[in-house]
């Protein structure tokens, strides 16, 4: 489940802890152009406060409208927006998009469970009836395995464990590229053993944790949605985290530094017993070349290449054979 999705459910749970009525929209399918994949969620308050969206801002006006007419009890009302609909106009898909949508009644204690996993990098799926608004959760890939298929009437939507960034390294470069990357739905993580860098007024909102790399990293788990940066300027520490990510089935590893320098890593990292085919899968110098200068480009060109990455798009280097991370 992308940041963004988990967020939204935080938020309901807010609203509800609050005493305020809350509904939820989410995608059931897409068709052509639209903005927001399939089991996108929106959560909307009785007054009519909203958090995520299930179009880009498209059909959110009537979608809201449905939500706060739903009455308790209701079974989930299903929508279906697009070029062909004479709505078409007024919800604003001209463009040739086409969407279903599905408001319905969340369940509290669903809701708390899917946070909950989530937070411990558990995935769980949602059985949502659409004919009766019944809900039960999976937890776990066992449990998911025996959910009936989707179907007209049975609508599943899977929360996978959310995609991972670590970040070795407080420095400059990461202040913004840790901000950028949770906004696209990573959850981040910094660590520096340097207390004059791991300052937690440098990185608001950020998890961030001072200790060595390969003691802080041992403690953490690096899986196939996991991506490290390791942008700290000394070998020891770079060279450390690398090692800890060689190991885990991380699907990026990156480092900052110039081909010289990478070319000096290897060698150490070489001596160190690490084979030439897990050195291959470090991307350095890090970032996609967009020719960045400042930090703040930096940041960017590296977020770039996670997320090609991330999307299963090759990534190719002058002189290398394209990888996909």
């Amino acid at each position: 489940m992308a940041a963004d999705d988990a967020e939204v459910l935080e938020t309901a749970l807010r609203w509800m802890g609050e005493g305020r009525a809350v509904r939820l929209a989410v995608v059931l399918a897409t068709w052509g152009s639209a903005p927001r994949a399939t089991g996108s969620y929106m959560a909307v308050a009785s007054d009519g406060a909203f958090a995520g969206s299930v179009s880009g801002g498209c059909v959110e006006s009537a979608v809201i409208s449905e939500a706060r007419e739903l009455e308790d009890g209701e079974a989930p009302r299903v929508l279906s927006f697009g070029v062909e609909d004479e709505t078409a106009w007024h919800v604003g898909l001209p463009c040739g998009g086409t969407i279903r949508v599905a408001v319905f009644h969340p369940v509290k204690a669903l809701l708390e469970r899917v946070v909950a996993c989530h937070s411990r990098r558990i995935p769980t799926a949602l059985a949502l009836d659409l004919a009766s608004g019944a809900q039960s959760l999976a937890e776990g890939d066992e449990e998911i395995g025996r959910l009936p298929q989707p179907s007209e009437t049975l609508f599943i939507r899977q929360h996978e464990a959310p995609w991972t960034m670590i970040i070795t390294g407080a420095v400059h470069i990461s202040q913004i590229l840790a901000g950028m990357a949770r906004q696209v739905g990573f959850a981040v993580t910094v660590l520096d053993p340097r207390t004059a860098f791991a300052q937690g007024e440098r990185f608001p909102g950020i998890s961030l944790l001072c200790g060595e790399p390969e003691e802080v990293l041992a403690a953490m788990t690096l899986d196939r949605r996991t991506a490290l940066v390791s942008v700290t300027h000394v070998p020891r520490l770079d060279d450390a985290a690398l090692k800890m990510a060689l190991a885990s089935p991380a699907f990026y590893v990156g480092a900052l530094g110039s081909t010289r320098t990478h070319a000096k890593r290897c060698q150490r990292l070489e001596s160190a017993g690490i084979a030439t085919a897990d050195l291959e899968r470090i991307q350095a110098p890090v970032g996609l070349d967009i020719g960045a200068k400042t930090p703040a480009e930096i940041a960017v060109s590296i977020l770039a290449e996670v997320i090609a990455a991330r999307r299963g798009k090759p990534i190719r280097r002058p002189g290398r054979t394209p990888s996909a991370g």
